[in-house]
């Protein structure tokens, strides 16, 4: 089996690699870690203009209508060039979870904003224990008045929540398993959602703590089906899986590039360090190393795509 790209493709992956070289360099990744929101209107403008942030939205909600492996050539550039901002939350996470479990309203809502860059989503996984799991979901959903369901807990770790317009939060409406779970659209700007910026070891992903105090929501908020959002959130996150895979293979592509460069350049008994054989074995087994996870990582995207069980 071939995992590698197309013609389509690697064209695909090479126009992104070009716009990153020559527009948003290393100096533009050093300023951004500067910036609160880690990212310029410029750069998400571009993102759209040039289809990055619709590759997984269908061509009637005015995306690319490409698939995963697309995704994950896009996914390998941005890792390449460590590019900050929330194109993992808002182009793949929300992005998939709308497009996957997404009502015809909230699809038409939403998605066409998501390939224009208007609206930036993120979803938030984990509570504040850092559980990921069904029977760890304790944020509260309680009925409220007039039909509506109340929210109330805390997440935290969620990624670029602090320019997210909306989240995605699952929640404990009933039972003590994955049928008890349902996913809720929360808008950021709604009375009792609070967030602030968490400080973490990585400052090109800005993670963040969710606070829902009572928020309102009503059905239009729900995603998926009501006390089975369990199946969408694991869905969802094995596709941000492989996504996150592309983006560290990319990273340590780029990595490699460096080392190899140094090699040739970097001078030890008159010679370049490149030339003794110590050196081009440490070399070699990286390639290989990298060479296995890029594999692997364009195996899980096509198996994803085609709903294999392995």
């Amino acid at each position: 089996m071939d995992f590698g790209l197309s013609d389509e493709q690697a064209r695909l992956a090479t126009s992104v690699r070009q716009v990153i070289e020559s527009r948003y360099p290393m100096t533009y990744v050093r300023s951004m870690l500067e910036d609160e929101r880690r990212f310029s209107q410029a750069f998400w403008a571009d993102a759209a203009r040039l289809g990055w942030l619709g590759l997984l939205i269908d061509e009637r909600f005015g995306g690319a209508g490409l698939g995963l492996t697309e995704l994950v050539a896009v996914q390998q550039e941005l890792g390449r060039g460590v590019i900050p901002g929330p194109y993992l939350s808002s182009a793949v996470f929300a992005t998939a979870a709308l497009v996957r479990g997404g009502s015809a309203s909230q699809q038409t809502r939403w998605l066409p904003r998501f390939a224009r860059g208007e609206t930036i989503g993120t979803v938030a996984f984990q509570e504040a224990t850092g559980r990921w799991d069904p029977s760890g979901v304790t944020l509260a959903a309680q009925p409220g008045p007039n039909g509506t369901v109340r929210l109330s807990g805390e997440k935290r770790f969620v990624s670029d929540a602090h320019v997210a317009d909306f989240i995605v939060v699952p929640a404990r409406s009933g039972g003590s398993g994955p049928d008890g779970v349902t996913l809720f659209l929360v808008e950021t700007s709604a009375p009792g959602v609070s967030v602030r910026p968490m400080e973490t070891i990585d400052p090109t992903r800005r993670l963040c703590e969710v606070r829902l105090d009572g928020v309102a929501v009503n059905d239009e908020a729900v995603l998926g089906r009501v006390e089975h959002g369990w199946s969408l959130l694991e869905d969802v996150a094995d596709l941000g899986r492989v996504a996150l895979c592309a983006e560290m293979v990319g990273g340590a592509e780029r990595a490699l590039d460096m080392s190899t460069e140094y090699a040739r350049v970097r001078e030890q008994f008159g010679r370049p360090i490149g030339s003794f054989q110590a050196i081009q074995h440490k070399c070699a087994d990286l390639l290989v190393k990298l060479e296995g996870a890029r594999s692997m990582t364009f195996a899980a995207a096509m198996s994803l795509a085609s709903g294999d069980p392995d």
